[in-house]
């Protein structure tokens, strides 16, 4: 997108606006005297920076001593920052699980789900919520025990508040419903990504490679979470994994089976069709389709007594009572048997804790996992974890390429290796410029940070080429390298100031931006906002030093 801006841009600029420029400006064209006090303003402002920039170039060591401070924040800052993909974002919902107790009924759940949306809607950011009960979201399976609630706030227009922001809506209703004693309430919020994990927040796979089974899975699985709230960085860990739920075995006698000529298949497609439910085939009716689906009604299956009364037919066409076949006797078990890289495991959600970063969260998390989990464990990722941990170290890598491509380019424009130096050199101080200015509005450092600092990369340099460009032709043309790079800041400070107070302005609605997708605008909006400044200011004054810095050490060398 940027690519192709910039590039329509320069045809419109190489065109279309010299065009423009010859039909609005006019030879008897009369300055409005607000314009004449700029322009007196900017003078003076003009003459003064040509002074101090030339100061710059006389006291080489206060030059080189700023430059290097420079280059320590930026490392520093680089270092200290905390990281994470992307930023929650206020999408207008919030979801709240619910977990009661194992073999809790369906109307004891849906009990809980009531008075979670009588809470959601007292609060004045809720507009309405949407509950399903019996169904877990994030294992995607029909459990009785489980619900799942979209609480549905209202327009964002109606929410200019702080407390009815996503955020302090989820910490208000999360403390309420921490009151509910009949089961365990979690609020999250949706991915940031849509289809980037199930819910929002970090999601954390412990694997068991051993021959631990189940037990040992728990155990570990337990103990870790246990360790893992230990940690301040980390917030609301939860898992949907439960091991000791009550089941009931059936132990099939498989010999007495075959004695009596019931095929095996048979008795679990009886227990299939008459417990569970079976497909059976559609057909139509008064232009509608329905499905046929066979199923004991609630009465014949709501007690293992029931069994006693389903026959299973035979080869030799007898009905044989399926309680003469099986004992069926209760049993702890898992609700759900999850396997992730091709492992028995069990997932555990979580988040950063108020206060900190994602960034911060998966290493604390990680550094727990080394330092807890026994050798036949290992762990994994999913979802915005794993994304972060992919792409940690890409930006970089990025940066360092669009500089390469920046030198080659400037090289190959002045025919000289040496000189575009200066105008790389000046591109650490618009990157300290935004790390400084999200850094003042604790914000971290994620990819929507990352994709603004290579659009800054590039109007640092701009700013750079422009003072560069007319140095050398002032150079070429006879003066000095003193007076030549003082007097293409000079004539180029006027143009300098004026596109860098647009774009500067104009990507300020990113920074006061509110509403749907604001933190997104806020990351790529603040760091440009500050780091274009820096780099204006620090251009004007230091690409003059550096210029006469490199050409004079070029000079020598020849």
């Amino acid at each position: 997108t940027i690519a192709i801006s910039v590039f329509f841009s320069g045809i419109i600029a190489l065109t279309l606006s010299p065009a423009i420029a010859a039909i609005i400006l006019q030879k008897n064209h009369k300055e409005h005297k607000l314009a004449t006090q700029f322009n007196k303003l900017l003078d003076s402002l003009t003459n003064h920076y040509v002074k101090l920039a030339g100061v710059l170039i006389e006291k080489t060591w206060l030059s080189y001593s700023i430059f290097l401070l420079i280059l320590g924040l930026v490392t520093y800052f680089y270092i200290t920052t905390p990281t994470s993909f992307v930023p929650d974002e206020d999408q207008g919902y919030l979801i709240a699980l619910t977990n009661l107790s194992d073999g809790a009924s369906l109307e004891r759940c849906r009990e809980v789900d009531e008075k979670i949306a009588q809470i959601a809607m007292k609060h004045p950011a809720v507009e309405n919520v949407v509950g399903l009960t019996g169904f877990s979201l994030l294992e995607s399976i029909n459990r009785t025990n489980i619900g799942t609630n979209f609480i549905t706030l209202k327009d964002w227009s109606q929410r200019k508040a702080k407390n009815t922001q996503a955020d302090a809506v989820l910490k208000s209703l999360q403390e309420e419903y921490d009151k509910i004693e009949e089961g365990l309430i979690h609020v999250v919020n949706p991915p940031a990504i849509q289809g980037l994990g199930t819910v929002g927040g970090l999601e954390f796979w412990i694997e068991n490679r051993g021959d631990g089974g189940l037990p040992f899975l728990e155990e570990v699985v337990l103990g870790f979470i246990e360790k893992a709230k230990e940690r301040k960085e980390i917030g609301g860990l939860f898992t949907t994994a439960e091991f000791n739920n009550l089941q009931f075995f059936v132990d099939l006698d498989r010999y007495k089976a075959k004695a009596l000529g019931v095929p095996i298949a048979d008795v679990f497609q009886t227990l299939q069709t008459f417990v569970g439910a079976i497909y059976v085939n559609n057909f139509n009716k008064y232009s509608r389709v329905y499905q046929v689906i066979v199923q004991a009604a609630p009465e014949y299956r709501e007690r293992l007594d029931n069994i006693g009364d389903m026959y299973v037919k035979s080869i030799y066409n007898e009905m044989v009572p399926l309680k003469s076949l099986m004992k069926i006797y209760p049993k702890p078990g898992s609700n759900l048997i999850s396997h992730f890289n091709d492992f028995l495991a069990a997932r555990i959600f979580g988040g950063p804790a108020p206060g900190y970063t994602s960034g911060q969260a998966i290493n604390a998390l990680i550094e727990v996992a080394d330092a807890y989990l026994p050798e036949e464990m290992s762990f994994g990722w999913s979802g915005e974890g794993y994304q972060e941990i992919a792409t940690g170290g890409t930006s970089s890598i990025v940066l360092l390429a669009g500089l390469f491509m920046v030198f080659l380019i400037l090289s190959a424009l002045y025919e000289k290796w040496s000189l575009p130096i200066a105008i790389i050199l000046i591109i650490p101080f618009g990157v300290f410029g935004a790390f400084l200015a999200i850094w003042l509005n604790g914000m971290p450092n994620n990819v929507y940070f990352q994709i603004g600092l290579v659009t800054l990369m590039a109007l640092s340099a701009k700013n750079a080429i422009l003072i560069v460009e007319f140095a050398l032709m002032k150079y070429n043309e006879g003066l000095s390298l003193k007076e030549a790079a003082l007097e293409a800041a000079k004539l180029r400070f006027r143009a300098i100031i004026m596109t860098s107070l647009t774009f500067i302005l104009g990507v300020t609605p990113l920074v006061l931006s509110t509403g749907a997708g604001a933190a997104s605008r806020h990351s790529v909006g603040v760091g440009v906002f500050g780091g274009m400044i820096a780099a204006t200011v620090f251009a004007l004054l230091f690409v003059p030093f550096f210029f006469t810095q490199i050409y004079r050490g070029e000079k020598k060398k020849t």
